[in-house]
């Protein structure tokens, strides 16, 4: 019977990781109620730690790095109606950001705060921002200083809601929390542009902020006169006289997808705080039509100057011209410097079928590398709401993404244990060596791994468990000759269990992997 069920554990496993994606895929919710505009964060005091969200009331919290989840749902005086936007601070706790809906008072008349403080198992009721009157406040987002734990939210005030009015107006606002996300400073609009409350290309949206090295707040938006940008040196009391354009957004910031009842490419602003070359470099990540409605771009940029100039425009998406690219989301990871993208890609199909592509740039956005992270792609229906965006957080090269998909008529929340360690499949070619599949796989006691140089190079071999940590050093930084060269990996010599593993080979600036199984 033990060698029966040994088998059978085998097949079962085996069978199992032949069918993922090179980046192991993980549903976190699924349904017929609608789900939509997920945000996620990861913990960068723990990153095995990561909260998410999506609308218009759930909330989602894992502890072993992303790979099970827990869900609930958030309730609070003040209502709960969507936009999630989730943050941790320099103490650990959760913040989570959302619209309100209350029973006393109007639709969407503030910006709502609940904080969790156990890794969001609970949640406060919540404390809000922006109240005033009869106008609404939408499209937040947060962003913590770790330097002082103050808090910041921009967002977008309507004086009325999806009214054509000449005389009603859309402006970006802030407030801040210097006490732990208790209280919220009177909100200031910063915003030299009017734009107007149609929510479309017209009207100021988008305001995502970063914090700079010092302190500095940096935040753009879309409006009627393009991506602008703005700063603040003395934690948001004061703000430029006049903000600075940053580029065009041509035709518009909000315009049309098949099969996607609407779409928009509002900006979203990072600052690469990691020690090295590109400390203090802002960056905004957006996507627009300027090459045509059926051809969707996701478009990059950068100012080393504190926003006062900004670089070229570079396209993210390396793919030929006259596809889809949708829906983006950037992070930086702080440890790294490395800048991640996530965005909706239809560049390997001629209908709307759609997959889930990321882009990491290692050099301070030069260049990207694309790369598919969805198991397989999803074909949307414009009856089915897709939302204003996705999301992605990366930490010490814990990436997580997070979007979600449809299954015929049911719409998933998925997330992605991304390994930084992969490359696509495109530019195998390129690589100068090769990495062949390891032998027996499955495996018990040992197992060898080879592969081929082409060309003298120093090498890397190393294998990571399911979370892309190194279970086992092989090789490290050692210069090997041309040819095939062969290694064994025991496992009493690394202390490994059963479990999937990948065993991921670096040579210069390449690198492969592939997944193996350990069965004991």
């Amino acid at each position: 019977m033990k060698i029966f069920t040994k088998f059978l554990l085998a097949v079962l496993i085996f069978s199992m990781s032949t069918i993922m994606a090179q980046h192991t895929n993980v549903v976190i919710a699924e349904g017929t109620y609608l789900l939509s505009e997920p945000s996620i964060f990861v913990n960068p005091n723990n990153t095995d730690e990561i909260i998410a969200g999506a609308i218009l009331d759930k909330y989602y919290y894992s502890s072993d790095g992303g790979f099970s989840w827990n869900t609930g749902s958030l309730n609070s005086p003040y209502g709960v109606y969507g936009d999630p936007a989730i943050v941790v601070d320099g103490e650990g706790d959760y913040y989570y950001f959302h619209l309100s809906n209350p029973d006393d008072g109007n639709w969407i008349d503030r910006i709502v705060c609940q904080k969790s403080t156990d890794a969001g198992q609970s949640w406060s009721q919540g404390t809000y921002m922006g109240l005033n009157g009869t106008k609404m406040q939408d499209k937040h987002w947060p962003v913590v200083d770790y330097n002082n734990n103050n808090i910041y939210v921009t967002w977008t005030q309507f004086d009325v809601y999806n009214s054509s009015s000449p005389n009603d107006f859309s402006n970006i606002h802030f407030s801040k929390s210097t006490d732990n996300g208790e209280t919220w400073s009177e909100a200031l609009q910063i915003n030299e542009v009017s734009g107007d409350c149609v929510d479309s290309g017209n009207t100021t949206e988008g305001a995502v902020p970063a914090v700079g090295p010092n302190g500095e707040i940096y935040v753009s938006w879309a409006g009627p006169v393009g991506i602008v940008f703005d700063k603040s040196l003395d934690e948001g009391i004061t703000w430029l006289d006049e903000d600075i354009f940053v580029s065009d957004i041509p035709p518009g910031w909000d315009f049309d997808i098949p099969g996607i009842s609407r779409c928009n490419g509002m900006p979203i602003t990072c600052c690469n705080l990691s020690p090295g070359d590109y400390y203090g470099d802002i960056y905004i990540n957006w996507s627009d039509q300027r090459n045509g409605s059926d051809d969707t771009d996701i478009w990059f940029l950068k100012s080393t100057d504190g926003g006062e100039s900004w670089g070229e425009r570079r396209r993210v998406n390396d793919d030929p011209a006259g596809n889809q690219q949708f829906f983006t989301w950037m992070a930086v990871d702080q440890i790294t410097g490395y800048i991640w993208f996530v965005f909706y890609d239809r560049r390997n199909y001629n209908d709307n079928n759609t997959d889930v592509y990321m882009a990491v740039s290692t050099d301070g956005g030069e260049s990207f590398l694309n790369f598919k992270v969805s198991e397989g792609p999803f074909l949307p229906y414009s009856s089915t709401f897709f939302g204003d965006y996705n999301n992605i957080s990366a930490h010490n090269n814990v990436i997580r993404p997070i979007w979600n998909r449809l299954e015929g008529s049911s719409p998933k929340i998925v997330t992605a244990l991304v390994n930084e360690n992969i490359v696509g499949q495109e530019d195998l070619e390129e690589i100068p060596f090769s990495l062949q599949q390891n032998s027996p796989n499955p495996f018990d006691e040992s197992t060898q791994i080879s592969f081929k140089l082409r060309s003298p190079q120093e090498v890397s071999l190393i294998v990571y468990d399911v979370f892309s940590r190194p279970v086992a050093t092989l090789i490290h930084n050692e210069k090997l000759d041309v040819g095939k060269h062969i290694y064994r990996l025991q496992t009493n010599d690394h202390h490994l269990s059963s479990g999937v593993y990948y065993f991921s080979l670096r040579a210069g600036n390449y690198h492969l992997q592939k997944k193996m199984l350990l069965v004991k």
